[in-house]
């Protein structure tokens, strides 16, 4: 049994509701097991006899047949989101920058983000692996940064989604105990 991170895209934004309890129990009826979903932002973890590629299918379909949403997810292990947290470069808890970890299922999609973003004057990022890189935002000014207006980008959408440092570590946590 494989233990999982599940990273939502776009849920409870943009009229697009989903209750956790609620997508925690539609997930009963699929190959997955210790489901715990964590915020409300749309990240879970769980464990599953599937490989990555698998989950993602089951979880997908899942969104689509129970909630009539097209989703989109992005599917890591427990020992990968590990991994990640531990080579970001940047801190958790900073007063004037806020850090986040861009994750995809398109290493190309972020390939293009990355390269994008590094174009950008004054923009810190760093390639974390073929499925995440990190970035900085100055504190209650995140959404007006450059890079989270190229990554907030229609053609990323399916393939990208973005959680703050400190919830991946939540995540983290959560996803070793599974």
């Amino acid at each position: 049994m494989n233990s999982y991170a599940v990273f939502l895209r776009g849920i409870n934004v943009g009229g697009i509701n989903i209750k956790m309890a609620d997508l925690k129990s539609a997930l009963k009826s699929r190959p997955f097991s210790g489901v715990v979903t964590l915020l409300a932002s749309g990240n879970v973890v769980l464990a599953s006899e599937l490989d990555p590629a698998g989950v993602k299918q089951e979880f997908e379909a899942c969104l689509r047949e129970t909630f009539g949403y097209d989703a989109w997810v992005v599917v890591l292990t427990a020992a990968r989101v590990a991994a990640l947290v531990e080579a970001c470069p940047y801190p958790a808890d900073d007063a004037s920058t806020h850090t986040y970890l861009t994750l995809a299922s398109d290493e190309a999609a972020l390939s293009e983000l990355f390269e994008a973003g590094s174009a950008l004057d004054g923009a810190e990022l760093t390639r974390l692996g073929p499925e995440a890189l990190a970035w900085l935002a100055p504190a209650g000014g995140t959404l007006d940064s450059p890079f989270s207006k190229i990554s907030s980008k229609a053609k990323y959408k399916a393939a990208t989604t973005t959680r703050n440092l400190r919830t991946m570590i939540k995540v983290r946590d959560a996803a070793a105990s599974v």
